[in-house]
């Protein structure tokens, strides 16, 4: 099962490495660095930190599963400070981790990829609960992913080289049982 998902998903992807999920580095520096909020999504998003909870549980939770599909895309930009680009880029990536993920088919999973949710306009954090707990799109970071070190374990490229951004998804998941 494990070798099909490669076969499928690595049409879709610039890189893809499937791993034993207890092999992804977490990181508390991660969540630290989230808390800089230099995205500004920090402590406003139910998807991102502190909302999505203590970070020791959230890795416990993610190390339930068995493997982790690390993919990423690789967008061309006009220069390394082409926002456009870059959003265009991140909305591009969400598009093919959906398309991975239509493409898999999962029994069981939890996706974490290259932006935060963003279903609402206006999140309800922390005034109300979240309206669609089942479909809010949680990052690689919000949950300490070192994805810098994840890149040299697995030996992905972290960068594409100049004029370029590379964006990241993991999907941690359990061998379907019919697969078995």
């Amino acid at each position: 099962m494990t070798n099909e998902i490669l076969q499928t998903v690595k049409p879709l992807v610039c890189e893809a490495k499937l791993l034993h999920a207890c092999e992804i580095p977490f990181s508390d520096q991660v969540i630290t660095a989230c808390a800089q909020n230099y995205c500004g999504r920090y402590g406003k998003r139910w998807g991102c930190p502190p909302a999505v909870g203590n970070p020791r549980a959230l890795r416990e939770k993610l190390l339930k599963y068995e493997y982790a599909l690390v993919f990423s895309t690789r967008h061309e930009l006009e220069d390394s400070f082409d926002l456009e680009g870059m959003n265009a880029g991140r909305e591009a990536h969400c598009r093919t981790e959906a398309e991975v993920l239509r493409s898999c088919a999962f029994e069981a999973y939890i996706a974490l990829g290259a932006s935060s949710c963003d279903l609402c306009k206006e999140c309800t954090y922390p005034n109300a609960p979240c309206r669609f707990p089942d479909r809010m799109k949680m990052t690689v970071e919000s949950h300490g992913i070192d994805v810098v070190a994840l890149c040299a374990s697995a030996g992905l490229s972290y960068s594409g080289g100049e004029r370029t951004v590379t964006y990241f998804s993991v999907v941690f998941f359990r061998q379907n049982k019919k697969d078995a």
